[in-house]
This record gives structure tokens, C-alpha cells and sequence, in this order.
């Protein structure tokens, strides 16, 4: 799947990269959890809605789970989700399938254009965290969503496990999500540096983690406490009853 990015004069666009390779082996279905079928379309559909519909967005690339890309491409036609230009296979990691959607890009998008980092799995996505997260991005060149942490952090003692005799103060923690933001010069030479370097790649590495590694600083965004990733029964029971309300507010 091959497309062209339209500008319509701007002079800056924004991509979202929409990671949706994993399997969600926690989850206990069949199918991979971003296809998971609430309500009336696949849990992948609601997140990809969310960037079609918000007038900041200009396109939108998805990072698949290998032998899905088809299926998706027949979700996004049904959907009407236009913006979608690119499906990009996905690595044997997170990071990996991050790398493989930023390096599409390198032909596709310029220096100070903006792009969009977000799990496929993260559909309860509020168009204002989306807004903010460009805000800053444009700004001050990337941008991480993030919540205050309202519970109290104690340290696990290293020479008696079971206690503790030290807490972090939570005033000085932000919980951090996707969506992130970057200029995508930025995104793609630190992506080269790090799998150059073996920085930032394994284990649960994400982007922002990788940057941080790499000496870059982060600025913080609005988030969101509902957009929470579906990784569990629970978490895909209460995106369930969230659906079941929101179709209920458009009838």
C-alpha cells in the first residue's frame, strides 16, 4: 500500500503511527486483541477513528501484525478511514515495529513535520489529548501525554525484600502514554542512533524511554485517565461499556 502525502498548502503535516503488531497473548482470545470486535467493529477501528476524524491529522500509518494487513485494509474501506496511507509490517518487538514505521516514513515526510506515536490498543482516545500532544510537539519539538501519579511509590529494600524504608515523593512522578509527538527529524535520526548503538530497544523500551536514554528532553502533555491500553479481560470490559455508552450519546 503506497500513497502520497497531501499538504494542502501547509507547510507543516502531521502523521500518527499507529502500532497495532502484537498479539495480546494476556488477553486470552483467538484473534489479536486490536481486532477484537466491541460493539460493532474491531477495537483498532475505534482508535483509528479517533485520527480521522480530528482536523489536525493529515495521514495516518499503521504498524500491522504480519498476515493481518489485509483484514485491516478491508476495516479501514468499510470505516471510511481515508487518512490511512501507509500499513507497514511490524518487528519482533515494540521497538522494532516502531522503527519499521518510522523508517517508511524517511521518503514520505519532511524534518519539521510532526508525527504521532499510539498503541492500536489504546482506542478511548480524547480528541484534546491529541490536540495537546501537536501543541507541544510543535513547540518544543516532541511531546509525551501524561497524568499526575496519585499513589504513594515505596522502594523495595535490597537486602530484605519484604520491607522498605524509602518512598518517592509522587509530586515528582508523571504517568506517561501514547500518544507521543516528535519532529520527525528528531524521531527517525534517534531511532537510527539507538539500533546503531543498542540503546533504548529491548525489553519494554518505548520511544520515549529510548529518547531519555539518548539524552533527549521531554515535554509533558495533557493526558487522559481513560485512555488506558487493553491488556486484559478487565481493561476490554470496561472499553465495552464505555462503547455501549458512547454509541448510546449519538443515537
Amino acid at each position: 500500500m503506497e500513497s502520497e502525502l497531501i499538504r494542502e498548502g501547509k507547510a507543516m503535516a502531521t502523521c500518527a503511527i499507529i502500532i497495532a503488531g502484537g498479539v495480546g497473548s494476556r488477553m486470552g482470545q483467538k484473534i489479536p486483541k486490536q481486532f477484537i470486535n466491541v460493539g460493532d467493529k474491531p477495537v483498532i477501528v475505534y482508535t483509528l477513528e479517533a485520527f480521522q476524524k480530528h482536523p489536525l491529522v493529515d495521514a495516518i500509518e499503521v504498524v500491522c501484525l504480519d498476515g493481518w494487513d489485509q483484514v485491516l485494509l478491508a476495516y479501514a474501506k468499510q470505516y471510511g478511514i481515508d487518512k490511512l496511507k501507509w500499513i507497514v509490517k511490524g518487528g519482533g518487538s515494540g521497538q522494532e515495529s516502531i522503527r519499521n514505521g518510522v523508517y517508511n516514513l524517511e521518503d514520505k515526510l519532511a524534518a519539521d513535520d510532526i508525527c504521532l506515536i499510539h498503541d492500536g490498543v489504546r482506542p478511548m482516545l480524547d480528541p484534546e489529548v491529541i490536540t495537546d500532544v501537536i501543541r507541544v510537539a510543535k513547540e518544543h519539538g516532541n511531546a509525551v501525554t501524561s497524568m499526575p501519579y496519585n499513589e504513594q511509590i515505596f522502594l523495595v529494600d535490597d537486602a530484605e525484600p519484604g520491607t522498605t524504608t524509602r518512598y518517592i515523593p509522587r509530586e515528582t512522578l508523571r504517568r506517561v502514554s501514547t500518544p507521543q509527538a516528535y519532529r520527525f527529524d528528531l524521531l527517525d535520526s534517534k531511532y537510527h542512533e539507538a539500533f546503531d548503538r543498542g540503546i533504548g530497544i529491548d525489553g519494554s523500551n518505548y520511544t520515549n524511554t529510548m529518547m531519555v536514554q539518548l539524552g533527549v528532553r521531554l515535554n509533558f502533555a495533557a493526558g487522559s485517565d481513560r485512555n488506558i491500553k487493553l491488556t486484559t479481560p478487565e481493561n476490554l470490559e470496561f472499553f465495552r461499556a464505555w462503547a455501549a455508552e458512547e454509541e448510546g450519546r449519538d443515537e
